[in-house]
């Protein structure tokens, strides 16, 4: 039988063993085993394929190339983060060395102003890019109070230390030493106290508009309101209307109101806050226990059903009166919606500014506040320093007042203080002349001529608290030889007009 006739079931056979052994073949050796990375992704690949019934394609894996492809964009998103980082840095150094630049450059010709104020306004536009006294340039410091720290002593003066932001963002500490120091905040306000600032300050001996003085005595208004009942008690109640006021120094003596209404005010505070209208005695009782809790003195005053308030400043000389009516229909005219108008700055807004203005040695700015009842009844009921709040459309005719007082106290109270310092500085006595030899009177009138020209012939102005120094003598030695010649030439001449005027008279 030929082999090629075998039967069917043999060849079916054969067929099967020989697909056994291409199965076989395909199998990897031990040799060609995967690894357990391998085996690892695989396992995940098949976690994956469960976790995601649907998507029934396998991914091809990641090339080596992409792969280094995403490490570089890591590698660079990091260097460009740390040289934005190091080109951050490297600005603050550079606004830090500007700024102390600054301040070493022309130090004799340079005065600072420190201006407590907001960031709404920049006071430093009035005096940029100018000279002021000749040749004087002033700089202007403006920060936030609660951002100011003083350090001060009877010998060196007071150094200021305050937080700016630098161009970069972060915030930077710069020191430096202020000639001058405008109050343009409120230096207490209900549980914010920054009286350190005024007392380093008045260490340092620095002047101020107004006068540290001044300032420090307005951080308790009772005390102030008892400086205008003296007033009142010297112009009289008719010159000077002055509210009637009650004071309680803790809850204990909160018995029982004199009169009902009243306005209650604890303690120190501004812009309406801690003030409240009291109508009846069981409120006054529950007031008194919120009292005890402030742990702080309270003032009552009756209240005013007003038709509007009055709002008077006073800046050097010159004069404003707004008049103010509630619009929102709250009792404070200061909280809510109000209506402003200008009006006439009668003969006696003037008088009572100018009576309040020579308080605590005199006030260069000042407010009263004025309540006018509808019966036309005007009670002054408080006063504010230069803290004030500019108010209506002449502000910056306002601020330009300021800046002239500014101006006024910087050249009577620290250009005329350094005058002082150079004029009080004692000259060396002459010694007395000593009668020189004939051969020895051109050396002499070389001495006598260097030393007339070492005597000072303008006092130079200095920084306050330093010291202004005199012209040192030349020594002959130093001096050019044209100058002693000239100077020779000169005694030769003036030896032969009097020898001729001796010998002609006899």
């Amino acid at each position: 039988m030929a082999p090629t006739d075998r039967p069917p079931a043999a060849q079916g056979t054969q067929s099967q063993q020989r697909a056994q052994q291409r199965q076989y073949a395909s199998k990897p050796s031990r040799s060609q085993a995967a690894t357990p990375a391998s085996e690892a992704a695989d396992m995940r690949l098949e976690f994956q394929q469960q976790q995601q019934p649907g998507n029934r394609t396998i991914s091809a894996p990641t090339s080596p190339a992409k792969t280094r492809d995403s490490i570089l964009q890591r590698v660079q998103s990091l260097t460009d983060a740390a040289k934005e980082k190091a080109s951050s840095i490297s600005n603050d150094i550079k606004y830090a060395a500007a700024t102390r630049r600054q301040q070493r450059v022309s130090k004799d010709r340079l005065l600072t102003l420190l201006v407590v104020d907001d960031e709404n306004f920049e006071w430093s536009r009035y005096f940029r890019g100018k000279r002021f006294f000749g040749d004087f340039e002033i700089h202007v410091e403006q920060a936030d109070i609660k951002d100011l720290t003083v350090t001060a002593s009877a010998e060196r003066g007071c150094t200021v230390s305050m937080a700016v932001l630098s161009p970069s963002g972060s915030r930077v500490v710069r020191s430096f030493r202020p000639d001058f120091f405008l109050c343009r905040q409120s230096v207490r306000d209900a549980s914010k106290d920054y009286r350190n600032v005024l007392l380093g300050l008045n260490i340092g001996g620095v002047p101020s508009i107004n006068s540290l003085h001044s300032l420090y005595n307005f951080q308790d208004k009772p005390w102030v309101y008892g400086q205008l009942v003296q007033l009142q008690k010297k112009l009289g109640k008719e010159n000077f209307p002055l509210i009637e006021q009650t004071f309680y120094p803790s809850s204990g003596e909160m018995s029982v109101a004199t009169q009902l209404p009243v306005v209650l005010k604890v303690g120190h505070a501004h812009g309406g806050v801690g003030k409240i209208k009291v109508e009846n005695n069981s409120d006054f009782q529950d007031m008194t226990s919120i009292v005890s809790v402030a742990s702080t003195y309270c003032t009552t005053e009756p209240f005013v059903d007003s038709k509007y308030d009055l709002h008077l400043t006073k800046i050097g000389p010159h004069y404003r009166a707004l008049m103010r009516k509630s619009v929102s229909g709250n009792w404070k005219s200061c909280v809510g919606s109000a209506m402003l108008e200008e009006t006439e700055v009668l003969e006696r807004y003037k008088f009572w500014l100018d009576a309040v203005a020579e308080l605590f040695g005199g006030l260069d700015i000042l407010s009263l506040e004025v309540v006018v009842s509808k019966d036309g009844i005007e009670q002054i009921i408080g006063v504010n320093d230069s803290a004030l709040s500019l108010l209506g459309n002449q502000q910056e005719e306002d601020r330009k007042y300021i800046f002239d007082l500014i101006m006024e106290r910087l050249e009577t109270q620290v250009l005329a203080n350094m005058g002082l310092q150079a004029v009080s500085q004692p000259l060396e006595e002459e010694p007395p002349a000593i009668p020189a030899r004939r051969d020895s009177l051109v050396s002499e009138s070389s001495v006598t001529s260097s030393h007339q020209s070492s005597q000072p012939v303008k006092a130079n102005l200095s920084r306050q608290g330093s010291i202004v120094s005199a012209a040192v003598p030349v020594p002959v030695q130093q001096q050019n030889k044209a100058g002693q010649l000239d100077d020779t030439e000169d005694t030769m001449k003036n030896l032969r007009k009097t020898f001729a005027g001796i010998f002609g008279e006899m």
